[in-house]
């Protein structure tokens, strides 16, 4: 008997390498630029865990035109059954989508994109059962209520949900651990939009670190977050972590560095 798919079963995914520009990237602080060499070695590190963890990476060459590009994760989804071009939120992204649009088509037999509004992959987590489209200022209604209109052609579920005011995107404050457990900010957590699921929350101060990646059997943890560390041992699941401190300066977690999925 096949064993049924779960939300975080991967065994393919599409990575960028970080232009020059990319110390350039949008932040929405004060941060201070990156060091290019240490973004790229964690970069680096990033794609070795990955195939680590039984993922074959593709990994594209840098788009110096666009300083966020090594954020692959923002202008598509991929799925099993096909991918999904976005609009990202931000016009000086905009170009991305063209510029990953050829490598989808030739992963993927059908590619569909977005009719209207904006939407950042950041602000959308696929679970089990639905995926959950987060409205925050780089994703719209106009543009949720589109992805749902095209998540059903592929055989899935899109439900809107809304980002806290103070958060970046959805996923910086959340990511699935299993079928049933979601990682999650205190904030967000409040806002009641995990539901069904139970939430394991970060505690006060490592808000960071709630955007951690499950691959396959694996999650992936952002370095400097020792009680989320604590929590996650603490209920049983394997963990690996990864420097994470130049990316971050650009607003960069875990997740938007790949687009991932079962082949």
């Amino acid at each position: 008997m096949q064993k049924p798919l779960r939300a975080f079963d991967f065994d393919s995914a599409i990575a960028r390498k970080p232009g020059t520009s990319v110390v350039k990237g949008l932040r929405a602080g004060g941060q201070e630029d990156p060091d290019f060499e240490a973004v790229c070695a964690e970069h680096d590190a990033y794609v070795a865990a990955l195939r680590h963890a039984g993922v074959e990476v593709q990994v594209l060459e840098p788009l110096e035109a666009f300083p966020d590009s090594v954020f692959v994760e923002d202008p598509a989804l991929v799925f099993h059954e096909g991918a999904i071009l976005l609009r990202p939120g931000v016009g000086s992204r905009e170009g991305e989508t063209a510029a990953i649009a050829p490598v989808l088509r030739d992963r993927f037999d059908r590619v569909l994109e977005l009719g209207a509004g904006y939407v950042d992959g950041g602000d959308v987590l696929t679970t089990s059962d639905r995926v959950m489209i987060g409205l925050s200022a780089r994703t719209d209604r106009e543009g949720a209520e589109a992805l749902i209109s095209s998540l059903a052609k592929l055989g899935r579920k899109g439900e809107i949900v809304h980002t806290p005011s103070s958060v970046l995107h959805f996923k910086s404050d959340c990511s699935l651990m299993d079928d049933t457990t979601i990682l999650s900010t205190q904030r967000l957590a409040e806002s009641g939009v995990f539901s069904g699921f139970e939430t394991l929350i970060v505690p006060e101060g490592e808000e960071g670190a709630a955007n951690a990646l499950r691959i396959n059997d694996t999650i992936f943890l952002a370095e400097g977050f020792p009680g989320t560390l604590a929590l996650l041992e603490g209920a049983g699941y394997h963990l690996a972590t990864l420097k994470t401190s130049e990316i971050a300066k650009i607003d960069a977690g875990l997740s938007c560095m790949s687009l991932r999925w079962l082949s």
